[in-house]
């Protein structure tokens, strides 16, 4: 891991770092102490690791429970250049939900999944070098948030990484690779629906939920598009200090 710059107001330090060809961000509060939880915030498609709403909800985690937040750029956004598969796909994609076409839930399915084929072992990477910095440390508490693309991305890797032990997900689009993958996930899961979503249908959050063998799950609903769920009801959520412990719960563990 190298870090690339150091910024620090309001009580957050902001690092951006690489590790090897992946780039990303890292907020921690500037006092405290080491062993806080470390949250892993995936962005939505067509943003990147520093999208505005996204570094509010990471301040916010940092300056009300002294977490840690890291997010990295899923292959194809901010810093990182697009495939041709990549734009392949967006293209495809896009052409079908102007036409209004049926297809468009598979090409978006299929374009997700090729995205987390690579981003997930991306994130572990990073997982193995945020764990080994000292105000970290090695058994830091560690969650997962991300949204729609970043669901996609989170669920195969939450099935697979054991030390990630609570997350967040919401408004996924249901297939068969990640309904499996939800099946292999038993760690406490708070899972974001927006009801009216006109890309992805309701049907495929409630069958992606039940497909969860949590016994500690919620699924929380809010009207209107995927935009019209509150920001506080992510990272900043009461889900993760419940779960992981606040900086002063975990730091004496």
């Amino acid at each position: 891991m190298y870090f690339t710059s150091t910024t620090s107001s309001n009580g957050v330090i902001e690092r951006t770092f690489t590790v090897d060809d992946i780039t990303g961000v890292l907020w921690s509060p500037e006092s405290g102490p080491n062993g806080a939880p470390l949250i892993l915030a995936g962005h939505p498609g067509g943003m990147d690791k520093k999208a505005p709403r996204h570094v509010a909800r990471a301040h916010s985690s940092v300056t009300t429970y002294g977490f840690h937040v890291a997010s990295i750029d899923a292959p194809g956004h901010g810093d990182r250049p697009r495939t041709a598969q990549d734009q392949r796909l967006i293209a495809e994609f896009r052409q079908a939900r102007e036409a209004g076409s049926s297809e468009f839930g598979r090409i978006l399915a299929d374009y997700c999944a090729s995205v987390a084929e690579r981003a997930v072992p991306e994130w572990q990477a990073t997982i193995d070098a945020l764990l080994t910095l000292p105000e970290i440390g090695a058994h830091a508490p560690v969650g997962y948030s991300g949204m729609s693309l970043a669901s996609a991305i989170g669920i195969p890797l939450t099935a697979i990484e054991p030390r990630i032990t609570a997350a967040v997900f919401g408004w996924a689009s249901a297939h068969g690779a990640l309904l499996e993958a939800a099946k292999r996930i038993t760690i406490p899961i708070e899972y974001l629906l927006p009801l009216d979503d006109k890309e992805i249908p309701r049907e495929f959050g409630f069958e992606l939920f039940d497909a969860f063998t949590s016994a500690d799950k919620v699924l929380l609903a809010f009207p209107g598009g995927h935009d019209a769920v509150p920001t506080d009801g992510r990272i900043d959520t009461r889900f993760f200090p419940r779960h992981l412990g606040r900086a002063t719960d975990t730091a004496a563990d």
